[in-house]
């Protein structure tokens, strides 16, 4: 929205003043801007209200673009204050809604046409304006604080008409906002809101459990961990197959609800890695950072803090290969997120939230050498090795992985065996109906939409054993001296195998599966055996 008032006493000796909105983001929110630009007499151009580096520089921008297409920049005291000042207003996006303000002043245009209108765009010093980061969270604040329709690069306009309530104008050169303010509303064509399909589009060539041999019991921990969006760890020697089935676990994930899709889509949007053109995400997003990252790529931050791998795999799977090669430092980071599902980062001059509900894939070898409990290989690492490597993962860490499943090498006749494994899309199948089950049971609690993410109370409401089931796990939690959070990790896997069965009880088998899951709490697993080949 844009407003020029006459500030003069007689009508045409004094300041002008035009008010443009625009919008800043923190974090995935969005706080709408508004760009007073006064014009007077004298030779100065002044940019208040917090702006970085990259706000500042865009006079030069501005100017550039307005004198390359024809437009007036008169020599004149500019002060332009961009409220609220307490906020800082960061990159280039700012470039089109200080042209406009610019331009409406030196060419005395009249701005009733951009009534309720919020303006973002990057300019070239031709004019031609790029596309910028962070448009869906300004689209959904602009629609919630009624405008009516938004301006932005042609390369966003999808990505922003997924909003309802918001007419989108894709612009590709300031000369057509400026031809669009003057009247000529032919110049840019508006985008109405698009309802997102979020039918998952199939890649040809796109990996599939059917390709994996053998491995029966890991693909079954795959999909209750796919099912109830469990983190997983497995655990076995080099070739058994853990990178190959961690790569096919996005092709067994159920299909985006709008409201995660929403949620995944801002954040890529925010971290500007979103693709040209392209609307709601898809795909769930799988991210398998090196374990050469640091503890700020992984969880985020930077001087203006940006999502980290975390939150970037939002709503899909985060892969760790070769877990014990991460620095120590960087894994301890995640604790707080895995129980929390946010990560907050806070920084001198900001702190801000941004969501980390992933799904933990990761894998290790049991020792240095690989082979330790590898029937087919003798481990050739010391007691003292084997227990330093395992060490590397901290017992916090673990027990916050539901699902802890060793892998053994497959065998020869597994291999060579001709028919193709069950299908990523016939396992899908199961997975969306367990997940189906778990949307109508949590339909009345906001925010929790998967089995783990039931907090204790939900627990008491939705997890009913029975007797047998519970022994079961008194026992279990005697014997291997398991914590209070593994006790919560075994109901809410229980839980979810219960929704694979169709079972509204959680019995005595989907109790005993459930502690078959937990490899890595016994006492006796990691314990260096040195037992000879067969």
């Amino acid at each position: 929205m844009m407003d020029i008032v006459d500030n003069s006493p007689g009508g045409d000796s004094g300041a002008l003043l035009v008010k443009v909105f625009a919008s800043a983001v923190s974090g995935i929110h969005a706080t709408t801007v508004t760009i007073e630009a006064q014009a007077s007499q004298g030779a100065r151009f002044s940019l208040v209200g917090l702006p970085d580096t990259a706000v500042k520089e865009s006079q030069m921008r501005v100017q550039a673009a307005m004198e390359e297409n024809g437009y007036k920049y008169q020599s004149m005291r500019y002060i332009i204050n961009m409220a609220p000042a307490d906020i800082r207003k960061e990159g280039s996006a700012y470039d089109l809604p200080l042209a406009v303000a610019l331009t409406a002043l030196n060419e005395n245009l009249d701005t009733s046409t951009l009534s309720r209108t919020l303006i973002m765009g990057e300019l070239s010093l031709d004019g031609s304006i790029k596309p910028v980061h962070g448009i869906l969270p300004m689209a959904i604040q602009a629609a919630r604080e009624g405008f009516e329709s938004m301006i932005v690069p042609h390369e966003n306009a999808l990505e922003a008409s997924v909003v309802e309530g918001l007419t989108i104008y894709g612009a590709r050169e300031l000369r057509e906002v400026i031809e669009y303010i003057r009247g000529n509303t032919g110049t840019l064509s508006p985008i109405h809101y698009q309802e997102p399909d979020l039918t998952p589009t199939v890649v040809p060539g796109m990996p599939d459990f059917r390709d994996v041999r053998g491995q029966e019991e890991v693909k079954r921990a795959m999909e209750i961990a796919a099912a109830g969006m469990h983190n997983i760890i497995m655990v076995g020697p080099p070739g058994s197959g853990k990178s190959m089935m961690a790569k096919r676990m996005p092709t067994i994930l159920p299909p985006f609800t709008k409201e995660e899709s929403m949620e995944t889509t801002m954040i890529h949007s925010v971290a500007g890695i979103l693709p040209p053109n392209s609307g709601l995400m898809q795909v769930r997003p799988f991210r398998s950072p090196h374990h050469s990252t640091s503890n700020v790529a992984l969880v985020g931050g930077g001087s203006y803090p940006k999502p980290g791998e975390i939150s970037l795999a939002h709503n899909g799977v985060l892969f760790l290969d070769e877990l014990p090669e991460f620095q120590r430092n960087v894994l301890e980071v995640l604790r707080q997120p895995l129980e929390d599902r946010t990560i907050t980062i806070s920084r001198a001059r900001r702190t801000v939230s941004y969501p980390a509900s992933f799904m933990l894939v990761a894998s290790m070898n049991p020792c240095p050498c690989g082979n330790y409990n590898n029937p087919y290989k003798r481990c050739s690492c010391t007691p003292g090795m084997v227990t330093s490597y395992l060490s590397r993962i901290s017992g916090p860490l673990l027990d916050r992985i539901d699902i802890q499943c060793e892998i053994t090498p497959v065998p020869f006749d597994d291999l060579a065996q001709k028919e193709s494994a069950e299908s990523s899309a016939t396992i899908r199948e199961r997975v969306i109906r367990a997940r189906r089950i778990q949307q109508e049971r949590f339909r009345d609690c906001p925010g929790i939409h998967t089995n783990a993410q039931m907090t204790p109370a939900l627990m008491n409401r939705f997890v009913q054993v029975e007797p047998a089931g519970m022994q079961q796990l008194k026992l279990a939690m005697e014997r291997f001296a398991l914590s209070a959070r593994a006790y919560d990790r075994i109901l809410k896997v229980a839980r979810t195998i219960a929704d694979l069965d169709g079972s509204k009880m959680v019995l005595a088998h989907h109790i005993g599966e459930a502690i078959n899951y937990r490899k890595m709490d016994r006492d006796s697993w990691g314990h260096y055996a040195g037992a000879p080949l067969p």
